[in-house]
């Protein structure tokens, strides 16, 4: 172990749990439930409940994590005897793993806004330079995509229904089948709304707000210290 290593590992016993990114902890959560896991594992099971309301990290971010974990101390990893077929590492989480993890998730601290990036929404806010019957196309398919996003999550809760140690896991689901029914809700009204500007195949594109003016629906100034032309 390296000397910047044994002072990472001084650090954190001084002072807590460290800065670490949100991704570090939710890696560091699922080794919270019971049993040893593979990077692989992690990941399948990121795919199949933290995506539904956080995201899924790419396998090689879990295996960064873990690295990362380790050397902090608050994982701990085994590789498999030769009875397996193929060697395989797993990882479970330490004492100070729990610890550190019990107090970020029972801290203080603000969580922050939810932070939203909708690529389809921001296609169709620059629907006056999209074909109509494309954009349409669009929306139904987010709405075909959200409905096979929906069955995943109560698959999911499915798997979890009866089972003690995910309970809070169930909670987490049972958001994110609620989220998932409101964004079924929100793609059918975009697509009334569109229906309103008018049919899906007709010819031409919206245009804009006339050139150089803003558009009705931003009033105010713009805040101190923007920048302008001129």
């Amino acid at each position: 172990m390296t000397s910047r290593q044994v002072s990472k590992k001084q650090d954190a016993r001084r002072g807590g749990p460290p800065q670490l990114p949100p991704t570090a902890w939710a890696v560091l959560g699922l080794l919270s439930f019971p049993g040893e896991r593979t990077g692989y594992e992690l990941k399948k099971w990121a795919d199949s409940s933290l995506r539904f309301f956080y995201w899924a990290p790419a396998i090689s971010q879990i295996y960064a994590e873990l690295r990362r974990l380790e050397v902090l101390g608050y994982v701990t990893s085994s590789r498999s005897g030769p009875e397996e077929p193929r060697t395989k590492r797993r990882y479970a989480i330490t004492a100070a793993g729990r610890d550190a993890l019990t107090g970020w998730a029972d801290g203080t601290e603000e969580t922050g806004p939810a932070v939203l990036k909708h690529p389809l929404v921001l296609r169709v806010w620059l629907g006056h330079l999209a074909d109509p019957a494309r954009l349409h196309a669009r929306v139904r398919e987010h709405v075909a995509r959200t409905e096979r996003e929906l069955a995943d999550v109560r698959e999911a809760l499915g798997r979890a229904d009866g089972v003690a140690d995910w309970a809070h896991p169930q909670v987490a689901l049972r958001w994110a089948e609620r989220q998932h029914l409101a964004e079924l809700e929100l793609a059918r009204a975009m697509l009334a709304d569109l229906a309103e500007l008018g049919p899906p195949g007709a010819a031409g594109r919206h245009l804009p707000h006339a050139a150089g003016q803003l558009p009705p629906h931003i009033t105010g100034q713009l805040p101190s210290g923007t920048p302008t032309d001129g």
